[in-house]
């Protein structure tokens, strides 16, 4: 018998310049709480780096491992928001290379989009968590409330109210 296949949406990847950044960004401005932060999917971008001190006719060599955050979630209901590094040779070659917006002006083809009981509270919470203003709340002809805000990587952040079941988006 053939088993029926019914899609869970999982997971959203979001590409950035910084996730450690990105991930307190996203949590401070827009109120997500952090699930995961870590070294996985690492690159060559980790290192050490060591320092040596003579204490007493003693060398202490002191090594500190510096690893680059490479992976990050944040809980956002049934969907996951993961942030990871513009470039992971892991996955660069075999799906291609992330495109960043070249100039003022553009943006990525994609956008998140967050629902809001309080849009004018989400959208002053965003900008004074650093988020770039780029359009504040009104009412859009189909009674959505919507906001626009850019992330640190030019990534558009559309803060809404609730659209319900049934209302046309004329």
């Amino acid at each position: 018998m053939a088993r029926q296949l019914v899609p869970a949406f999982a997971y959203t990847v979001v590409y950035v310049k910084d996730v450690a950044r990105s991930v307190a960004f996203y949590s401070d401005a827009f109120g997500y709480k952090v699930r995961r932060l870590d070294g996985s999917h690492r690159s060559d971008s980790s290192s050490a780096a060591s320092c040596a001190a003579t204490f007493d006719s003693y060398v202490v060599i002191l090594t500190v491992s510096l690893m680059v955050s490479r992976w990050g979630e944040l809980e956002s209901g049934q969907t996951t928001i993961a942030f990871t590094p513009l470039h992971q040779r892991e996955t660069d070659e075999r799906t291609g290379a992330v495109r960043t917006p070249a100039r003022e002006g553009e943006r990525g083809p994609v956008e998140v989009c967050f629902d809001y009981t309080d849009v004018d509270a989400a959208y002053k919470r965003a900008v004074d968590h650093g988020a770039v203003p780029v359009s504040p709340p009104e009412v859009k002809e189909w009674g959505q409330k919507v906001g626009y805000v850019r992330d640190m990587d030019g990534i558009v952040v559309r803060m809404g109210s609730h659209v319900g079941d049934g209302t046309p988006h004329v």
